[in-house]
């Protein structure tokens, strides 16, 4: 590659929510932006996260040299530990955000790694660019936009922010280097799309308060308040309520307990003295004077309060007269999961409070259109890029930004996650792809990934079941002693009949094996599994997984 060649790839976040990552190369160094995880899909049948496919970075390894982090939010941090298993590269952010790096670099026995604190305002140089981190809003703390310096111009990501004109902790969004950076000339701008389709402004998180106090006035007995974690912001309003009304809290939750005290260590958040009380505490205080902070707003099978909806908790459970305030939105994708926990809870006789009220219980983190619009006005690209979002938020946030055309906007690019775009001196076009593609985890220990075809099994036995024919055979005489055929989740298991065709159909196919085939038993399972399919299918019209086993006796 020339050295005034310019190329920007997203290797996640375009077109799906989650596995944020994007690529920035000038010449032979490259620096990554964020390396984010997401939770499967249904058809992942037993995976717990899907990161980015690295293999473009793989093949460029000797021109990776750093990992810039916006926010530690899981869809931005989450796969930090599997990059830093490839790249032994130093990883830049804010202090908050890499003491939670750290953390889940501890879960997966990652060490020894170059973790380099920045704040807003910092400028420091990598290669050839030179970079500076500007203070935004958004859900989680110490979130950041990141200006490069390129040889060819600025590039401004701002990773996920809403323009917030009331944060709790009074740190607004440096809207004036923004403007600052527009004055001078900006190349590329990406910008977050999340609520693209959202007319007018986000509220501000002050906006939460009033419902929350009702909450508090209303609440006869214990008071469980269920919100995301990394919300410290949230987190301060419930202790600061909690300590007002009279109320102990008690965290319940490991992603509660530790990021608390990140917070805290980090002097993010001020708890009241005397407010906290262990969970094991809370069934013997006056239940009209506990507040339960617990996680598991989204529903997840294992969470603190999935447990407590089904009364599996050791330390806390719910009652008649209990409320229950999921202060989080509801993730596409997790609504029966959450119904269901509802539900539960809803049987144990609490009052459940959740979804859309006015006042709310929840804001969003990420800004609407009119936020959109005023950063597009204040950066006044020459290029646009709309990340982080599914291909309707990118057109509509693309449309947003045509109104800058007399105002020096030359072309908008609504990317395909792979997309290569590439700048020189004579402007930006889209220039192929690179490889994609997603890596799914199952148990989330570094390195233990789930293939294709792992996936497409589970998916089969799931659907149609597993059958296996064994096929035990004289390790002396190499003859066949006996055939069986066991299955799980075939649906035909109960057919005596059906499953003594299917027996004979197996010792057809052995019968019929020539000697030489016989010599190799990998090829007789071959066949075993190719005759037994065509007889299923034409017999029973389905497609369980087949699977056969010889043995030696």
């Amino acid at each position: 590659m020339s050295d005034n060649k310019l190329q920007i790839v997203a290797l996640g976040g375009l077109g799906e929510f989650g596995k944020n990552m994007m690529c920035i190369r000038y010449g032979d160094d490259i620096v990554v932006v964020d390396s984010g995880m997401m939770f499967p899909e249904d058809e992942l049948l037993g995976v717990d996260i899907v990161t980015p496919d690295l293999t473009f970075l793989k093949e460029n390894r000797q021109h990776v040299r750093a990992l810039l982090l916006t926010h530690g939010h899981e869809d931005h941090i989450g796969a930090v530990a599997f990059f830093l298993a490839e790249f032994d590269v130093p990883v830049y952010g804010t202090p908050f955000t890499l003491s939670l790096v750290e953390r889940r670099l501890e879960e997966y026995d990652v060490e020894k790694v170059d973790l380099r604190e920045k704040k807003p305002k910092d400028l420091f140089e990598i290669g050839p660019f030179k970079i500076e981190f500007i203070h935004v809003t958004h859900s989680i703390v110490s979130a950041v936009a990141i200006a490069i310096t390129t040889p060819l111009g600025v590039i401004i990501h701002t990773g996920d922010f809403k323009v917030d004109p009331t944060p709790i902790d009074h740190e607004l969004f440096d809207l004036h280097t923004l403007a600052d950076y527009g004055k001078r000339g900006v190349l590329l701008l990406l910008s977050d799309s999340t609520n693209a389709d959202r007319p007018g402004y986000s509220d501000s998180e002050r906006a939460v308060r009033p419902r929350l106090e009702d909450c508090f006035h209303r609440a006869e007995s214990k008071l469980f308040i269920s919100c995301f974690s990394s919300s410290i912001h949230r987190l301060q309003l419930i202790l600061n309520l909690s300590h007002e009304n009279g109320r102990k809290v008690a965290l319940v939750g490991r992603s509660m307990n530790s990021v608390t005290e990140i917070a805290h260590r980090h002097g993010l958040l001020s708890i009241p003295d005397g407010v906290l009380i262990r969970p094991q505490d809370v069934a013997n205080t006056k239940p009209s004077k506990v507040t339960v902070l617990i996680s598991g707003t989204q529903g997840e099978p294992m969470s603190a309060l999935s447990r407590v909806a089904v009364d599996n908790h050791k330390h806390i459970s719910v009652n008649t007269g209990d409320t229950v305030v999921l202060s989080s939105r509801i993730i596409p994708g997790n609504e029966k999961t959450i119904f269901r926990m509802i539900d539960h809870l809803s049987r144990r006789g609490a009052d459940v409070i959740y979804g859309s009220m006015n006042p709310p219980v929840h804001v969003s983190g990420h800004g609407s259109m009119e936020e959109l619009r005023l950063v597009l006005n204040l950066v006044r690209p020459k290029y646009f890029v709309p990340v982080h979002g599914e291909y309707r938020q990118l057109a509509k946030h693309a449309r947003l930004a045509e109104h800058l055309r007399p105002l020096g906007l030359k072309e908008t690019f609504i990317l395909d996650t792979g997309d290569l775009l590439e700048f020189d001196k004579q402007g930006a076009r889209k220039a192929g792809r690179v490889t994609v593609g997603r890596v799914c985890i199952d148990s989330g220990a570094v390195g233990e990934v789930v293939g294709d075809m792992v996936i497409r099994d589970r998916k089969v036995i799931a659907e149609d079941g597993i059958v296996i024919p064994i096929i035990a055979i004289n390790q002396l005489t190499g003859k066949i002693e006996s055939t069986e055929i066991v299955s799980r989740g075939f649906g035909l298991d109960h057919d005596p009949e059906f499953m003594a065709r299917a027996k004979g159909a197996v010792e057809h196919t052995l019968e019929i094996s020539s000697d030489e085939e016989k010599s190799d038993w990998g090829v007789v399972k071959e066949k075993i599994r190719a005759d037994l399919k065509r007889f299923i299918s034409r017999e029973a019209q389905r497609r369980p997984l087949i699977m056969p086993v010889i043995l030696e006796i």
